[in-house]
């Protein structure tokens, strides 16, 4: 792994995008996860539905499906990337909500970062969503679980 080369910096140590035009378009999809951590009290207005701004299980799905359109402008050396899908998951558990994004493209590179950013934005949603009732809210860890597509293929997260 030491051995590898960093894409995004060139030999003189400055900042690049990656030139991705003679990569083939593939098939891409990635997953990645986020937990956020609250108190059981909080959990259970969540579950009830009785939180005071409204429902913040599908702000923050809408806001995490926004969020990854937007990836390239939020990280600065991301390509801009045609999501053909993306598919957010929020399951509220007995220790807060644990949310899951998946990300599919036909393109040069992958979609990781959109699939992090949407879990991400999620995330931080739910925790603006929930804060007026608990402050002490954390989220993570935030993950990558699985990628495909491209020259360097399938990888699963072994958890």
């Amino acid at each position: 792994m030491a051995s590898r080369k960093l894409t995004h910096i060139d030999k003189e140590g400055r900042a690049r995008m990656v030139d991705v035009t003679e990569k083939s378009e593939t098939f891409r999809t990635a997953r990645a996860e986020a937990f956020v951590e609250m108190s059981a009290a909080t959990v259970k207005l969540l579950r009830d539905r009785a939180m005071p701004k409204g429902d913040p299980l599908e702000v923050a799905r809408i806001a995490g499906i926004q969020a990854a359109k937007k990836t390239s402008e939020l990280i600065p050396l991301c390509h801009p990337l045609p999501l053909t899908h993306l598919d957010i998951s929020i399951e509220v558990i007995d220790s807060g909500a644990r949310i899951e994004a998946t990300a599919r493209t036909k393109a040069e590179t992958g979609v990781e970062m959109e699939a992090m950013t949407a879990v991400s934005v999620s995330a931080l949603t739910l925790y603006d969503m929930c804060k007026a009732v608990e402050k002490g809210i954390s989220i993570g860890p935030l993950r990558l679980l699985e990628k495909s597509g491209g020259k360097s293929g399938h990888w699963v997260r072994h958890i």
